[in-house]
């Protein structure tokens, strides 16, 4: 697979990433299974998707875990990036950004996922309460011990709020300033797909920049844009798309073009191309600093989105894909 780099320090990692969150987080919890799982992660890594994005918050915990079981026998073959900074509670997500709680949430997420170094840690959210700077002072900390090889910070912008005219990243761009005086970023991670390219405005190219990486979440529109999923289907309980303003029938109807547009450009690739791969193709082409991380937790999808990395749009693709309509929510 294609290799690429994260960061100054030359961090490499695959073309395409893991995303872990699904297997044990936020998606359809009845359809989560711990084997299918840690086959899923195994079949990446045979690959060569190296890049296993996971979080502490994610189970909680049961996800770095779920890794952990991986590593033990596979660890010099992946490259780990785990997030601090939100604690999960009965009904609510908090931020905690103390050092002193930093430096122990990472040493939980190193025995949770049986490493000695975390290759990259990232700042899930700002604490509001603490200056960021303390934060990431702390996580720096982290790097000079050994414990941490580099920092990213992921973005606050597009995920389910409501947009802005403009600025949609300018609060993120300001955290990156101040900690980018007290110590390197590497990587951020930020929502950027064909129907959410926002980063493209400002946050990629501050990134590029300076040589910062770029990990592309949500790639995949949640999904959305892998044309499996059905308006008016609907969605478990515990299910992020349950309340998210593009996935009511309404919207996902509205938003069928997108797809739609997509499968066309499948099509002049050959029969066995998806919407998906397209959707990731995309995403690899806004250029070498980007590497996206699909959450999946099937081998299948696992390896259909590896494929993407040999898809080539030609220039009359993207022209394509850049016409499609504007994504829709319930907002609109």
């Amino acid at each position: 697979m294609e290799r690429r780099t994260i960061g100054a320090g030359a961090l490499s990692v695959g073309a395409v990433g893991l995303g872990c969150m699904p297997m044990s987080w936020a998606y359809n919890g009845s359809r989560q299974r711990g084997d299918e799982s840690l086959r899923a992660v195994h079949r990446a890594l045979d690959l060569g998707v190296t890049l296993l994005d996971t979080a502490d918050m994610y189970g909680p915990f049961t996800n770095e875990l779920l890794l952990g079981r991986v590593l033990r026998e596979r660890r010099d073959e992946a490259f780990v990036s785990t997030k601090v900074g939100l604690l999960v509670g009965e009904q609510h997500i908090v931020a905690n950004g103390r050092p002193g709680y930093v430096r122990r949430a990472c040493d939980a997420s190193l025995r949770q996922l049986g490493t000695e170094v975390i290759d990259l840690y990232q700042l899930h959210r700002a604490d509001p309460e603490v200056p960021v700077e303390e934060t990431w002072g702390a996580m720096a900390e982290l790097v000079g011990a050994g414990k941490v090889r580099a920092l990213g910070l992921c973005a606050v912008g597009a995920r389910g709020g409501r947009r802005s005219v403009g600025g949609l990243y300018d609060g993120t761009l300001r955290q990156l300033r101040r900690v980018q005086q007290v110590f390197p970023v590497s990587a951020v991670q930020a929502e950027l797909s064909v129907w959410s390219p926002e980063a493209l405005e400002s946050l990629l190219p501050w990134c590029v920049a300076r040589d910062i990486g770029f990990l592309a979440a949500m790639p995949l529109g949640n999904g959305f844009l892998t044309g499996t999923l059905t308006p008016g289907e609907g969605f478990e309980r515990d299910d992020l798309r349950a309340r998210h303003p593009r996935f009511t029938a309404e919207m996902m109807a509205a938003n069928q073009p997108i797809v739609v547009g997509l499968r066309r450009v499948a099509a002049r690739h050959g029969r066995n191309v998806t919407p998906a791969q397209v959707a990731l193709a995309w995403v690899l082409a806004q250029g070498r600093h980007v590497v996206p991380v699909p959450g999946a937790k099937r081998e299948r999808w696992v390896t259909e989105n590896s494929a993407a990395s040999r898809l080539r749009l030609t220039p009359r693709d993207l022209a394509e894909l850049a016409e499609l309509p504007r994504a829709l929510g319930s907002w609109d």
